[in-house]
C-alpha cells in the first residue's frame, strides 16, 4: 500500500460524512446529499490550498505530489465502500502518475476498476453514479472499467500497457493485485516493449522540433520533460519488476548520483508544474510566455539592482533549459543502457553488433564507440579528446553507455592544466578541422559536460536563452546548429538551396577559422557590454592560447566582432545606394575577410530562427556580397556610383527581354516607359519585377500609352515565394498623390494582409509605382478571385476619396502582449537622393503600418520608400521621406513627427493587456 507522511503538511481531513457508515438505505442507494456533496466538493478544493501553503513553507514539492495522493486515495477507497463497490469482485486501483503516487493540483486521476469476470449492470450502474460524483466534486477521473480478458486485449496498446505497469491496488479485491503486471509482461516481450516505447519517444521528439529548447516547452512531453523519466520506469519495469526508481540503484542498473540527478530536476519539473496548476486552475503543462514571469517570480527568481528588464525571467529559462537537457542526456544515457546490458545480450548472433579494435583505448561496437577498459580516461587523460577525434575519423555517431559515464566522471576533472596542454590543445583543434560528423561530436561534448569543462565560457551561455520571439534557441544549441548549417554548405543535397554560399565555402581550405568563429561569435552575451567586442577579446586569445598565428587569431577575432555587419547592413541600410556598400567595403577590407563574413553570416541567420532566412534576404545578402567583391577585387566593370547602377540594371533587364518571347511587348515602347520611370525606379527594383511591371503597364490602356491624370489606376497581384510560402505580390501603378501610402495601409489593414515589404517609388511624369508583398491570415488571396478583386476595387476607390483613412482596432496576440519593446526612432539624411531615412524599432503589433501611414498624412509626409523588417516581437522598419514637395525636413519638423509617432505607437502598445 502506498503511503506518505502528511503530518508536517497539515492536509484537511475527509469530511465528516465519509467517514460515517452509511445508513442501509443510504449504501443501498449510494446517496449523498447535496450538502455532501458540497462539503466534498469543499475539501477538493480546501487540500489544493492546504498544499499551495505548505509550499510556500518550504515544504519539499516530492511530499507534496504525494500528499495529494494520499489524501484522493482517501477519497476513492471511501467512495468505493459507499457505493457498495466493496461487495463485489472488483478491484480499485490507481495507475498512471495517480498510480506512481505523482498528483499535481490538477493532474488527471487515472483509475482502472478491475474484475475477474463480466461487469454486471447492478454493479456498472453503481460504477455510472461513482463516476459522476467524481465529476461533480471537480476532480477529472480517467476511468477503464475491464474484466481481466478486456484488460489482456486493451494491453496490445502500449500506452495502456504503461500505465497497468504503474497499477497500485487501492481497495477491493486483493487476489487481482498482480494481474496488471502479469497481463504487461503476457502480451510484451522485453524486447518488444522497448522498442515501442523508444519509437514513441522518437515521435514525441519529433512533435517537439527534436530540441529541449523551445519558447514555450511542454513539461511534460516536450524532450527533458517528465515523460523523460517516466519512460525510464516502463522500460526497466517490464523487465525488472520494481515498482520504484530508486529500486534499480540497487539493481545495480542506476548510479545513486544519477538517481540524484533525476531527482532534483524532476522535482525542479514538479515545481514549476504546481505553479502553472495554480496559475491556470487547470491541468496545464505548456509553459507558455502567459506565465513565466510569474512562475519565475514565485519560484524566488527576483530582479537585481542592476538587471535589465528580463533578466529574471531569463535566469529561470536558463535553468529550466539545463534541467530539461540534464533529463533528456540521461533518460538517453539510461534507454540505451538497458539495451545495451538487457535487450543486446539475447540476441541472435547475427544481430548482435562486431567489436572491432581501434586502438589500445578505444573498440568499435556496431556504430559506436567504446572504450577498451575503465580506465582509459584516468591514465591517459588526452583520450577524452582523442575519442571525438577518432568519432569524425571512424565516422561514428554514438557512445556506449559504460563509456559515457566514464567521460560524464573525466570531464569534471577537465581545469586549467588541462586545457593549458599542448596535446591536448592540438586534439582540440584537430576535432575542429575534422569535419566529418563535427555537429553530432560537438553536440555530444556539450551534452556530457567537455564542452563546458574545456571553454568554461561555453558552460556558461549554455541554457542561456532570450526573452524574445525572434532567438529561437537557446545560445549553445544555437551556435552548435549554425555549426551543423556550416555543414550542409559542403553536403550536394542542400547545393540547391545555398549554391554560391557552398561553393565559396567549399573553397575555404581552414573551415576550423570559421568554425572557430561561429563557437565564439555569442560567447559574450549576458555579460553586459557589447557582446561582439567581448567575444572578440576572447576569440583572440583562446586561439593564440592554442598556438595559432597572429593572423588566423586575428580572422577569428574579426569575423566574432563583426558577425553582425553584413546582415545589418544588407537588411537595415540601401544597399542600392553604392555609397553603403562601399563603406561596408571599406570595413571588410579584403575578398578572404569577405567570403569568410558571408558564410558566416548566412549560416548565422539560418540557424537563429527558421523564418528567418528566405529568398528576399538570400538575394539581399547575395546582392551586398557581389557589389562588395567587386569593389574589394578593383573590378573596373563595376558599378561604383548611381547611375552606373542605373545603368547596369537597365541593361540586364533589357537583355532578359530580348531572351524571352515578347512579342506582345514593342522593344521601343519598352524604351519609352522605362525613360519616364525615372532613376529611383532601377536602383530599387530588381530584374524580374521590372519586366512584370512593364509588362502589365503596357497592357493596361491608358496607362500604358499617356499620362492621363484620369487614368484608372491599375492594380496586379501574383504569387510570391520569396518571402513566405503564402505571400501575395502586389503592384500599383496610379496618379501620384499626397496619402497614397496611408490610403493604401489602411485598405491593407482592413483586409488583414499584413505588410512584409513595400518599395514606393515616384515616376518622373508622377506617377507612383509601389510595390508591397503581403501575408494573408486567411491564405485566400491566392485561390479567391472575389478577394483578389475585392482588394483590387477597395484600393481604387480608396485612391478616389483619398480621405483620412478608418483604422481598424485590433487585439495584440498573446505572445506579443508579454514583451516590452520601447518605440525608438532616428533620422538619418540621404544627400544622394535629399532625403530622410526614418529608422522606427517598436512592438510589432496588428495595423502598424497604417498607424505609421496615418501620421505620415497628418504631419504632411511624403513617403518614397520603405523597407519593412520584423525580427519577431520586434518591428524594424525604414522610410525614406520628404514634405508633400520633395524637400528635406526640417528640425523641428522631425521633432514633431517623432513625437506624434510615440505618442500613437505606445498608446496602442498600453492597452495590451486591457
Amino acid at each position: 500500500m502506498f503511503t506518505c507522511d502528511t503530518t508536517s503538511i497539515n492536509i484537511t481531513p475527509l469530511p465528516s460524512v465519509l467517514l460515517r457508515p452509511p445508513s442501509a438505505a443510504t449504501h443501498s442507494e449510494s446517496v449523498l446529499s447535496d450538502q455532501a456533496l458540497t462539503a466534498i466538493s469543499a475539501w477538493v478544493v480546501q487540500i489544493n490550498n492546504d498544499i499551495s501553503r505548505a509550499l510556500e513553507r518550504g515544504v519539499s514539492i516530492r511530499q507534496l505530489v504525494a500528499a495529494r495522493a494520499c489524501a484522493i486515495d482517501d477519497l476513492l477507497i471511501a467512495l468505493f465502500e459507499r457505493f457498495g463497490l466493496n461487495d463485489t469482485d472488483l478491484a480499485l486501483f490507481a495507475t498512471g502518475g495517480y498510480g506512481r503516487g505523482e498528483l499535481s493540483l490538477y493532474s488527471d486521476v487515472d483509475i482502472l476498476l478491475l474484475s475477474l469476470t463480466r461487469i454486471s449492470s447492478e454493479v456498472s450502474a453503481k460504477i455510472d453514479k461513482l463516476v459522476a460524483l467524481l465529476w461533480d466534486i471537480g476532480l477529472e477521473p480517467s476511468l477503464s472499467v475491464r474484466d481481466t480478458s478486456d484488460c489482456l486485449e486493451a494491453a496490445k496498446d502500449h500506452t495502456v500497457a504503461s500505465a497497468l505497469l504503474e497499477a497500485r491496488l487501492l481497495t477491493g479485491n486483493e487476489a487481482l493485485q498482480k494481474v496488471p503486471h502479469a497481463i504487461v509482461n503476457k502480451r510484451w516481450s522485453p524486447r518488444e516493449f522497448y522498442e515501442v516505447k523508444t519509437a514513441e519517444a522518437k515521435a514525441r521528439y519529433l512533435r517537439h522540433n527534436a530540441t529541449e529548447y523551445n519558447l514555450e516547452p511542454n513539461i511534460k512531453t516536450a524532450p527533458g520533460g517528465l515523460r523523460d523519466i517516466h519512460i525510464i520506469g516502463w522500460v526497466t519495469k517490464r523487465y525488472f519488476r520494481v515498482s520504484k526508481l530508486y529500486d534499480l540503484v540497487q539493481q545495480d542498473f542506476l548510479t545513486e548520483k544519477e538517481f540524484d540527478e533525476l531527482q532534483f530536476a524532476e522535482s525542479y519539473l514538479w515545481q514549476i508544474r504546481h505553479y502553472l496548476h495554480e496559475l491556470t486552475k487547470r491541468n496545464e503543462n505548456k509553459l507558455l510566455f502567459d506565465y513565466q514571469r510569474d512562475i519565475a517570480e514565485l519560484m524566488g527568481y527576483e530582479t537585481q539592482p542592476d538587471d535589465a528588464p528580463n533578466a529574471a525571467v531569463e535566469r529561470f529559462m536558463r535553468d529550466y533549459y539545463r534541467c530539461a537537457m540534464q533529463i533528456s542526456t540521461l533518460s538517453e544515457m539510461l534507454i540505451n543502457h538497458y539495451y545495451e546490458t538487457i535487450i543486446e545480450p539475447e540476441l541472435p548472433d547475427d544481430e548482435r553488433p562486431i567489436k572491432r579494435p581501434i586502438n589500445a583505448r578505444f573498440n568499435q561496437v556496431g556504430d559506436q564507440i567504446a572504450i577498451a577498459h575503465h580506465r582509459v580516461f584516468a591514465q591517459t587523460p588526452a583520450a577524452i579528446m582523442e575519442m571525438f577525434l577518432l568519432m569524425g575519423q571512424y565516422g561514428i555517431k554514438n557512445i556506449r553507455t559504460r563509456t559515457v559515464r566514464a567521460l560524464k566522471i573525466a570531464a569534471r576533472g577537465i581545469d586549467q592544466a588541462y586545457r593549458d596542454n599542448s596535446e591536448h590543445q592540438a586534439l582540440f583543434l584537430a576535432n575542429l578541422k575534422e569535419q566529418n560528423y563535427l555537429f553530432h561530436r560537438l553536440r555530444a561534448m556539450n551534452r556530457y559536460g567537455v564542452l563546458g569543462s574545456y571553454i568554461p565560457a561555453f558552460a556558461q551561455v549554455t541554457g542561456m536563452m532570450q526573452y524574445d520571439l525572434f532567438h529561437r534557441y537557446t545560445v549553445d544549441a544555437h551556435t552548435l546548429f549554425l555549426i551543423r548549417i556550416l555543414h550542409r554548405f559542403t553536403d550536394p543535397n542542400y547545393a540547391q538551396d545555398f549554391p554560391l554560399i557552398s561553393a565559396i565555402f567549399q573553397r575555404i581550405e581552414r573551415k576550423e577559422i570559421i568554425v572557430l568563429a561561429a563557437m565564439f561569435h555569442d560567447i559574450a552575451k549576458g555579460r553586459g557590454g557589447n557582446h561582439s567586442q567581448l567575444g572578440e577579446t576572447e576569440a583572440t586569445q583562446f586561439c593564440l592560447a592554442h598556438g595559432m598565428s597572429q593572423a588566423d587569431a586575428h580572422l577569428v577575432g574579426w569575423l566574432t566582432r563583426y558577425h553582425l555587419l553584413m546582415s545589418m547592413t544588407a537588411q537595415k541600410k540601401d544597399i542600392s545606394d553604392p555609397e553603403v556598400v562601399t563603406v561596408f567595403a571599406n570595413l571588410v577590407g579584403n575578398v578572404t575577410h569577405l567570403n569568410h563574413l558571408y558564410v558566416l553570416t548566412v549560416a548565422d541567420m539560418n540557424a537563429t530562427n527558421p523564418q528567418l532566412w528566405n529568398s528576399w534576404r538570400a538575394t539581399l545578402m547575395k546582392q551586398l556580397y557581389s557589389q562588395t567583391r567587386r569593389i574589394l577585387r578593383a573590378d573596373i566593370d563595376a558599378p561604383t556610383n548611381r547611375q552606373d547602377m542605373i545603368s547596369a540594371t537597365r541593361k540586364q533587364a533589357l537583355a532578359r527581354l530580348d531572351s524571352v518571347d515578347n512579342q506582345h511587348m514593342n522593344r521601343d515602347e519598352v524604351l519609352r516607359l522605362w525613360d519616364d520611370l525615372g532613376d529611383e525606379y532601377f536602383l530599387r527594383e530588381i530584374v524580374e519585377d521590372i519586366l512584370w511591371h512593364t509588362e502589365a503597364i503596357l497592357n493596361h490602356p491608358p496607362i500604358g500609352r499617356a499620362s492621363d491624370t484620369d487614368s484608372a489606376p491599375l492594380v496586379v497581384l501574383r504569387e510570391h515565394r520569396e518571402l513566405a510560402l503564402d505571400a501575395v505580390q502586389v503592384f500599383v501603378y496610379t496618379q501620384d498623390q499626397a496619402n497614397l501610402f496611408a490610403v493604401t495601409m489602411a485598405v491593407f489593414d482592413q483586409m488583414n494582409l499584413d505588410v512584409l515589404d513595400a518599395r514606393i517609388i515616384t515616376a518622373t511624369r508622377n506617377f507612383a509605382l509601389d510595390s508591397y508583398v503581403l501575408l494573408d491570415r486567411s491564405g485566400t488571396l491566392l485561390t479567391d478571385k472575389d478577394t483578389q478583386q475585392e482588394l483590387k476595387q477597395r484600393l481604387i476607390d480608396a485612391f478616389k476619396n483619398p480621405a483620412a483613412p478608418k483604422l481598424t482596432y485590433k487585439r495584440l496576440p498573446r505572445q506579443l502582449r508579454h514583451f516590452e519593446v520601447p518605440t525608438v526612432i532616428s533620422f538619418d539624411f540621404n544627400e544622394a537622393s535629399s532625403q530622410h531615412i526614418m529608422n522606427l524599432q517598436t512592438l510589432d503589433q496588428p495595423g502598424l503600418l497604417a498607424r505609421v501611414g496615418q501620421i505620415f498624412l497628418q504631419q504632411g509626409i511624403e513617403v518614397h520608400a520603405a523597407r519593412i523588417t520584423t525580427l519577431g516581437e520586434r518591428a524594424e522598419d525604414m522610410f525614406y521621406i520628404s514634405d508633400q514637395h520633395d524637400a528635406p525636413l526640417s528640425a523641428d519638423k522631425l521633432a514633431t513627427l517623432k513625437s506624434a509617432l510615440i505618442t500613437s505607437l505606445n498608446a496602442h502598445t498600453e492597452d495590451k493587456y486591457t
